[in-house]
This record gives structure tokens, C-alpha cells and sequence, in this order.
């Protein structure tokens, strides 16, 4: 599969419609897709690691949405789903070959660990992993995405 602007030594490369199945369907797991006009703007899953530890995975916008808050407010609804789960942190890991989108992260609270990635792909170079301390809730109303804004992509 290959996600759209992205490099092509990424492991997004090799990862296949059945890869996608067993990460977002794996339990405890799942994932979004943002939608906008019945067009897929974006995705993103998450699987927990652990009891504290619930880690983003597969972020991905289309060339078109980004910069107009798709992947931010992806991100932020993980972010709900891991206070909801009672998960202390949410980790992400950066490919070696995508490093640009580090802002990103860092704009929405995210820093860079030394903790190894554990779902690494042995054919590329360790990730930059990223961590953000969340704080459970004990419930929470349900609320809609907040809409897109121009101020942060991918």
C-alpha cells in the first residue's frame, strides 16, 4: 500500500490490506477514518501496549487535507479513546524517512523517548519514538471531531 506523499523506503510501502486487518482488528484495537464531502480525508489506529501504554499507528491525510487539521483532530481522538481506556500515555513512532512531521507532533504535545519501537519493521531503520502523558477520565459526554482548521497538517 502506498499512502500518498510518502517516501517510498517507508514501511507504509510494504504494508499490505491484510497488515491493516490484523492491526486495526487485533483486540483493543481499532481506529478513524475522517470524511469529508464522502471522500476519505484521513486515517489513523491505535492498539494497546500494555496496561498503560496505547500507541498511534498508520496516521495518514491525503495530499488535499492537510494543513486544514484532519490529522490533529485524528490524533486528538485517539488521545480520547486512550483517557477513556484509563491509559497513561499515547506513543507513536516516526519513520527515519518521514522525520518533517516531527512539528507536528511536537505542537501537540509529543516528545521525543529513547524507548525502542516494539512494532518496528526489520527492513527499516528504527523509528523516532514519541510519547504524551494523558490523564484518564472516569466518563466522558460523547462529543462531535471539532471541525478543521488550517493550523497544523499532516
Amino acid at each position: 500500500m502506498m499512502a500518498a506523499g510518502m517516501d517510498p523506503r517507508s514501511s507504509w510501502v510494504r504494508t499490505t490490506p491484510a497488515d491493516l486487518e490484523r492491526s486495526l482488528l487485533a483486540p483493543g484495537s481499532g481506529g478513524f477514518l475522517a470524511v469529508g464531502a464522502g471522500e476519505v480525508l484521513g486515517c489513523v489506529g491505535y492498539r494497546p501496549d500494555g496496561d498503560r501504554t496505547l500507541t498511534l499507528n498508520k496516521l495518514a491525510t491525503v495530499p488535499q487535507a492537510r494543513r486544514l487539521g484532519v490529522g490533529r483532530a485524528l490524533v486528538r481522538e485517539v488521545e480520547h479513546v486512550a483517557r477513556m481506556g484509563g491509559y497513561g500515555r499515547v506513543l507513536l513512532a516516526v519513520s527515519q524517512f518521514n522525520l518533517d512531521v516531527l512539528p507536528f507532533y511536537d505542537r501537540l504535545g509529543y516528545t521525543v523517548t529513547d524507548e525502542l519501537y516494539a512494532h518496528a519493521h526489520p527492513d527499516s531503520p528504527a523509528p523516532v519514538v514519541l510519547v504524551k502523558a494523558v490523564r484518564a477520565e472516569e466518563s466522558a459526554p460523547d462529543r462531535p471531531i471539532p471541525p478543521p482548521s488550517d493550523k497544523d497538517a499532516p
